[in-house]
């Protein structure tokens, strides 16, 4: 048992023990800690002695303890010491290291991390706000520059040390800190944005900074001093008695324009008011410029609706004001108004006179009333909000308070323009709020012009966004539509939507940056001439200049932003991508088989038959079909595989075809890698439609459409386009956006190599070939490539390069040797095909220097045989790397005679049957287009095959031979492997056709048909209006005149016969016989069982002139017969049930041949009517001729033919019956007037 005395000695010494321990800690938590604080104070003083201690003065402790003190009592006074007298975990930061950093930063000495918390929580849930780092600034605030040079002094704020200068932004500014060491207890440092030429960053002074030492108070003055108010001050400026005496002004500041830089001089107005001590006085205004170099910082220390003096001012005539101003001297001051420390100056005489109000007159002209009534005011505005967004900084714009626009492109901003981005506080003077702008913009806009100032309320607690070095060059650009263009601001709005949008088209892939948006040498960048034509409309150059004081001091106020139109968008620049799908979309919209093939024509067509004819349309989009008008642009490039033209953007590119003046084809390769805008174009979509629709019921399902595809291009003219060059260092490299077809190729020569003249006389189409590349290439491995060739002659020998030229030809082996050569285009070379036409000059141009390179004979070609048969004597294989280069026709010897006229055979030989010439060529008019069966393809194909037929396409054309009135008609037939169909063979087109074969069918019927040789040229592109030209009214004798007769009239005449009628019902997919609704087709089964109806009927009509057989066929029939539809309709239904009724009415008194049998019901009505009244009548006869001569004279002679008139017979010579196929038929208007007897 352990007695009381031994337990209290235990526990007196186990408390010994604690209290050692205890005490041990605290002495060496207290050794450590005054170690901390002897680091960082000595790292402090040596800081202070390298950054701040002027280098011509020896360092001091006073200096060292004084920054230590204002640290100790910054740091003490939050309450943030936690038992430490130093803020040991921050260091001080030198101007030198600041302007190395490259991420932006802030530290705020005088917040604790939960304050920081608080405030970065500003930023909002998707701002992302500044770092905090624990820095300590310490620097003298300053308006002086590194150069320490007064005049340099523009008003801007720096903070400086031994290590450098850096620039600040500070919310309020007193006068007396300036040159003064001070500590910044809260700051933000921002790197130099990539567009800040400078290259440097900025300070952001949060709150008011500490000085190191006190400052000295400015004592008042022993005296008052005498001061002017603004209505004695405005009224000295009419009178010369005192405008040499200096004088000191006293008011209230009630306006302050910005910073305006202009003829190498800076400069503000303020504009100071009525005061509360000036009683009596009425309400005036007096403008004073602020110019003088020092003088400047002012601007940062002026607030609005405080009461200021300004002493030492004088009256100065401004250069091109008419009235007189107060400005400051470099004696001035600006000191807050004390009432005690002024006193009224007295002035007698006519100073008390009030200032005779000035009016203006207004005008009263047209003009000025229309304008008046389209025009708007805007709306002089006080606003304070919070930026929320930054819409295009390079332009000036920004998003208040997310429901205002901001605009400060109207201001010089470059100094706030560093600091605007969201969460920034602005407080706005006499800003201009406008309404209804247009242009794209749908909110109201806020925007600030010379006299209204823009004041910096708070600062953006958030990181800069994502910024790019190109910048630089938009803010150039948008200060070139400002300041030199002058636009208004609904104007200027839509520019900056419009070049944002070029901008996004052509770079960075297409082209670079600066390229697009940087002048050059006198001349605009490429993104203001592809604004030029609009702007030039819109807003036509002035020669006038704004004019800043103007703007500033005029009463009453005019600026740019004063009045306004609201802007409908004039245009919009879409990506060619965009422009295609939205061509597309419209074209599949409108795509409607009911209205390709209405009805009652599509009721007689076959399946086949109908789905041939809806297998290819084509659609037409202009530009003025789109709202607002869409302006198409992008860099000209040819393929490199399909050898067209093709306009190339960063979304893709798009096929072209281009015309110059006067329907001649493009042959100046220069323009390709040329940026090309044009506000007239056609925007070309042809449907390609693979369906089996079993009849025209069908028509309205969409689901028996098994395929389609669109064929997109654009049409235009040089003429209506803007060809802007752009250097090839512009241009990038093919990137996956840019496939390697579609690279441009540059059209300059290279620098060594060598070239010769030649002339083209012959260019063929443009097919798929297999070609050997070489003699070891394996024909397995090969595939169909496009390729062409010309045919031409040399012009003289090879020339060598010599510097920027071409030296003299060299001498030619054999002078009497023909020159005539063979040109093979494969591969890449394919490119030049849309660039070579028949009677230009070109220059074929190579970088190697092989010797006899364009001498080689036969060189490229296999055999003989291909030159003979062109007539040539030598082949050559343009190479992927060789160029072409269009040269004069100077350049041509006179006796090879170039005929630039497109060859064009004569109408007797084309339409004749002599096969002497079988290659002809002729200038025609397309009138159709359709998808046919191949010439040489079996009528049916067994269901199941699925061996490709080759496809044909017929184009139906008007030909345009010179006298002719009427210009004949002519079919040509385009089969593989000519396809894919050149660019704009389009309904409507005039087109040039050079060495077509000419054919003659079993009818007699001239026909061409492509072939190798065969050259298109477009010449003309469809009109954009098509006007319905009524058929001519002829008599009927007027067709044997050959050819000028037309190939389709109409002809007042009458039915004196019918010869023939057939009813059928056929099978729509085989065409046999259905009787019952069911095929007779023996050996097949058809996939469909249904049927549809055809009709024809044989009339002899006749005018008194002439006589004719005409056919009808299907609803033409229910016409020649005079039969209701419904009647028609039940006709063909009760011939459903035989599937085929023939009636043959031969000559008089022999007997009627028939089908069917002849006691039916059917078969009696219809002999019935063919012979009644109804049907032996007038009618008005629309035709078109069925047979197509071979030459343009009468097949047959006039042959004599016996009339029985009563008793007497009648001997008369009678021309040969005409052919003719019905177009329509219709009762005529007054049925006594008819024939060639109507006028007897």
């Amino acid at each position: 048992m352990t007695s009381p005395s031994s337990s209290r000695e235990h526990s007196r010494r186990s408390f010994a023990r604690f209290t050692g321990t205890g005490l041990w800690r605290i002495m060496t938590d207290c050794r450590v800690q005054a170690l901390s604080e002897q680091a960082w104070l000595e790292a402090a003083q040596t800081f202070i002695q390298e950054a701040v201690c002027p280098a011509d003065k020896e360092p001091t402790a006073h200096l060292t303890q004084s920054v230590i003190d204002c640290v100790k009592r910054i740091w003490c006074s939050q309450g943030r010491n936690q038992g430490f007298g130093l803020p040991l975990s921050y260091s001080f930061v030198s101007v030198q290291k600041l302007r190395s950093r490259h991420h932006p930063c802030c530290s705020h000495l005088s917040r604790s991390c939960s304050a920081y918390e608080t405030w970065a929580q500003e930023a909002g849930p998707n701002g992302n706000p500044l770092p905090q780092e624990q820095l300590l600034l310490l620097g003298t605030l300053t308006d002086l520059s590194q150069d320490l040079e007064q005049e340099c002094r523009d008003g801007s704020l720096f903070v400086r040390d031994n290590t450098g200068i850096l620039g600040c932004e500070l919310i309020d500014l007193d006068l007396s800190w300036l040159g003064h060491l001070f500590l910044f207890p809260s700051w933000s440092y921002l790197p130099p944005a990539k567009w800040n030429s400078s290259r440097e960053g900025h300070l952001e002074l949060w709150g008011a900074p500490v000085p190191v030492f006190p400052l000295a108070i400015s004592p008042d003055p022993l005296t008052p001093i005498p001061v002017l108010y603004p209505e004695i001050a405005s009224r000295v400026l009419r009178h010369s008695k005192l405008r040499e005496v200096q004088s000191n002004l006293a008011g209230k500041l009630v306006r302050l324009s910005p910073l305006v830089r202009s003829q190498q001089k800076t400069y503000f107005v303020l504009s100071l008011g009525e005061s509360p001590l000036a009683v009596g006085h009425a309400v005036s205004q007096v403008p004073i410029i602020v110019q003088i170099p020092a003088q400047l910082v002012w601007h940062r220390a002026l607030r609005p609706s405080e009461d200021y003096v300004l002493t030492g001012l004088r009256v100065s005539r401004i250069h091109g004001h008419r009235y007189r101003v107060w400005t400051t001297t470099p004696s001035s001051n600006l000191m807050l108004l004390n009432p005690e420390c002024v006193q009224e100056l007295e002035l007698e005489g006519p100073f008390l006179e009030a200032e005779p109000k000035r009016f203006s007159v207004p005008s009263n002209s047209p003009d000025q009333k229309e304008q008046k009534t389209l025009s708007r005011n805007s709306t002089l505005l006080h606003y304070r909000g919070t930026v929320t967004g930054v819409l295009n900084e390079p332009a000036g714009l920004y998003e208040l308070d997310r429901q205002l626009e901001l605009c400060l492109a109207y201001q010089q901003f470059h100094g706030l323009r560093r600091v605007m981005r969201p969460g920034v506080c602005l407080e706005l003077q006499d800003v201009h709020l406008l309404q209804s702008v247009g242009g794209g913009t749908t909110r109201p806009v806020l925007a600030s012009c010379l006299r209204g100032a823009i004041l910096l309320r708070s600062f953006s607690c958030q990181k800069p966004g994502t910024q790019s070095s190109h910048q630089v060059h938009e803010a150039t650009l948008y200060e070139q539509l400002i300041w030199k263009r002058q636009l208004g601001l609904p104007l200027y709005l839509w520019a900056i939507r419009a070049l944002v949008e070029l901008v996004c088209k052509l770079c960075p892939h297409v082209l670079r940056h600066h390229q697009f948006l940087q002048h050059s040498s006198g001349n605009p960048s490429l993104g203001l001439q592809l604004l030029a034509p609009a702007l030039d409309d819109l807003a036509p150059p002035s020669s006038t200049i704004r004019n800043a004081h103007n703007e500033i001091l005029e009463e009453p106020h005019h600026c740019p932003l004063q009045k306004y139109t609201r802007l409908q968008t004039p245009y919009s620049f879409p990506t060619l991508a965009m422009l295609a799908e939205e061509g597309q979309h419209k074209a599949w919209a409108s795509f409607d088989p009911k209205a390709l093939l209405p009805l009652p024509e599509a009721a007689y067509l076959t399946s086949c038959q109908l789905n041939r004819r809806l297998a290819w349309s084509w659609f037409c989009l202009r530009s003025s079909a789109f709202h607002p008008t869409q302006v198409l642009l992008g860099i000209l490039v040819a393929s490199c595989c399909k050898g067209c033209l093709r306009l190339r953007d960063q979304s893709g590119s798009l096929s072209c075809l281009l015309l110059a003046e006067d329907s001649q084809p493009v042959t100046d390769s220069r323009l390709i890698g040329c940026l090309v805008r044009a506000e007239r174009f056609q925007l070309i979509i042809e449907r390609n439609v693979k369906s089996n629709f079993p009849s025209w019921k069908e028509l309205g399902m969409g689901d028996f459409i098994q395929k389609r595809k669109a064929r997109v291009y654009v049409q235009f003219f040089l003429a209506d386009s803007l060809i802007l060059p752009v250097p090839r260092s512009a241009l990038h490299a093919p990137t996956p956006s840019a496939p390697p077809q579609t690279e441009p190729t540059c059209p300059e020569g290279p620098h060594v190599g060598q070239s010769r003249l030649f002339l083209l006389s012959h260019k063929e189409t443009l097919i798929k070939l297999n070609f050997c590349a070489s003699s070891r290439a394996s024909a397995e491995v090969l595939k169909p490539t496009f390729s062409f060739q010309v045919s031409g002659i040399w012009l003289g020998g090879t020339q060598r390069k010599e510097g920027t030229g071409w030296g003299p030809p060299e001498p030619l082996k054999d002078e009497n040797k023909d020159q005539k050569v063979l040109l093979l285009f494969l591969g890449s070379s394919v490119r030049w095909f849309a660039f070579l036409h028949p009677g230009q000059v070109y220059r074929l141009v190579t970088p190697h220097s092989t010797p006899m390179l364009f001498e080689a004979e036969g060189s490229s070609c296999t055999s003989q045989r291909p030159l003979e048969l062109a007539g040539c004597v030598s082949c050559l294989t343009v190479q992927d790397e060789w160029t072409l280069e269009l040269e004069s026709s100077q350049d041509v010897p006179e006796e090879l005679g170039v005929h630039r006229a497109l060859p064009e055979s004569s109408l007797p030989n084309l339409l004749s049957g002599n096969f002497t010439d079988s290659l002809v060529s002729f200038s025609a008019e397309i009138l159709s287009r359709t998808v046919c069966e191949p010439l040489l393809a079996p009528c049916w194909t067994k269901p199941g095959n699925t061996r490709a037929l080759r496809r044909c396409v017929k184009l139906t054309v008007a030909l345009e031979p010179a006298n002719c009135e009427f210009p004949p008609h002519l079919d040509i037939y385009m089969e593989e492997p000519h396809f894919p169909v050149p660019l704009g063979l389009l309904p409507g087109a005039q087109v040039h056709f050079s060495q077509l074969e000419k054919r003659v069918s079993r009818s007699h019927n001239v026909y061409c048909c492509f072939q190798s040789s065969t050259y298109v040229q477009v010449l003309s592109f469809p009109p954009e209006t098509t006007v319905s030209v009524p058929l001519p009214h002829i008599y009927l004798a007027e067709l044997l005149r050959g050819g000028r007769a037309p190939f389709r009239a109409t002809a007042s005449c009458h039915v004196v016969s019918v010869f023939s009628l057939q009813l059928l019902w056929v099978c729509t997919h085989c065409s046999s016989v259905c009787p019952q609704g069911r095929c007779t087709r023996q050996g097949s089964t058809c996939p469909t069982q249904t049927s549809v109806s055809q009709a024809s009927i044989r009339l002899l009509v006749e005018d008194g002139t002439a006589e004719a057989m005409v056919t009808c066929k299907n609803h033409h029939v229910a016409e020649a017969l005079g039969l209701h539809p419904s009647e028609w309709t039940l006709v063909l239904e009760c011939a459903r049930g035989p599937g085929r009724v023939a009636l043959q009415f031969t000559q008089p008194g022999a007997q009627m041949e028939s089908s069917a049998k002849m006691g039916e019901p059917l078969t009696l009505f219809l002999r019935t009517l063919c012979t009644s009244p109804s049907v032996l009548r007038p009618i008005v006869l629309s035709f078109e001729l069925e047979k197509r001569p071979c030459n343009i004279t009468p097949l047959e002679p006039p042959r004599l033919q016996r009339f029985q008139c009563g008793e007497l017979p009648l001997l008369t010579k009678m021309n040969p019956r005409l052919r003719l196929a019905c177009l329509s038929i219709q009762e005529p208007e007054h049925p006594g007037s008819l024939g060639a007897f109507a006028s007897c």
